[in-house]
């Protein structure tokens, strides 16, 4: 009896992990079908889609809207989170807890109930539907995901080696270009890497506050997704797949993965 459900765990356990990918399997083998629709499996091979999307103008303009807005959301939020984990991990002063709740408070929250903030408060200051307001909302959407894995690695430094260089005559600046950045160049890389992947594949916040001159890629896939049903959309989802994966790798090749999700246990 033990055996078998022993076996009866293992087989449910395989079942999961051969479910997990099949949709992903799908998207990229439909994107290769030579119909006019969406289809699995697909009736042929072809790389029509993928000559459409490349040719189109529209779809072009939105990747690059979005890949310029990941690129900057990147850049943005690793420096804001950079500076509130330098206050957070240097020394413990009253509300710590709170300004770190503040800092990850975007975790907490429905992007849809998100969105509707940021509608208001881009409309409040005209920046609905600019680039601009696209950023800086995802910049607030990005950042619990730069802090964490910042403040982990400052609370794993070995503050003695700054004490060191300042003793030896370094100023500031110097101390913190020399010695603490490169020490932290793993948790930099990695939330810049975060970063650009939540920003690239942000849709339900961006089509709140998306505007006539501006689109971004995957809210052009979810407008395509209800106007028609060609493969075209598996064709860019296939590629989008591709850069998160490739992103992914790059991480773990670079820094590893354990940087982001490991528990915090040592605090200073």
């Amino acid at each position: 009896m033990v055996s078998l459900t022993k076996g009866a765990y293992r087989t449910l356990v395989t079942a999961v992990f051969l479910f997990l990918p099949a949709p992903i399997v799908i998207v990229i083998a439909s994107s290769f079908s030579p119909t006019g629709y969406l289809s699995f499996p697909p009736q042929g091979f072809s790389l029509h889609w993928y000559r459409e999307f490349l040719g189109s103008s529209e779809w072009i303009s939105a990747l690059l809207t979005s890949v310029l807005l990941a690129s900057a959301t990147a850049v943005i939020t690793v420096v804001v989170a950079f500076l509130a984990a330098q206050v957070s991990a240097r020394k413990a002063f009253p509300g710590r807890g709170l300004f770190e709740a503040a800092v990850l408070l975007p975790l907490a929250f429905p992007h849809a109930a998100l969105a509707v903030v940021m509608l208001s408060l881009l409309a409040a200051f005209s920046l609905r539907g600019t680039f601009p307001g696209l950023l800086l909302a995802h910049v607030i959407l990005a950042i619990p995901y730069a802090y964490r894995p910042i403040i982990t690695a400052l609370r794993r430094f070995d503050w003695s080696c700054e004490e060191a260089a300042l003793i030896l005559g370094a100023d500031n600046w110097t101390v913190m270009r020399r010695i603490v950045i490169p020490m932290l160049r793993p948790a930099i890389t990695t939330a810049l890497l975060f970063s650009f992947i939540i920003s690239f594949d942000e849709v339900t916040i961006t089509m709140f506050l998306i505007g006539p001159d501006i689109a971004t890629a995957p809210v052009r896939i979810h407008g395509h997704i209800q106007e028609s049903n060609t493969p075209v959309i598996a064709a860019v989802s296939t590629l989008f797949i591709g850069v998160t994966l490739l992103s992914v790798l790059a991480l773990e090749r670079l820094v590893g993965l354990e940087l982001f999700v490991s528990n915090e246990t040592s605090r200073h």
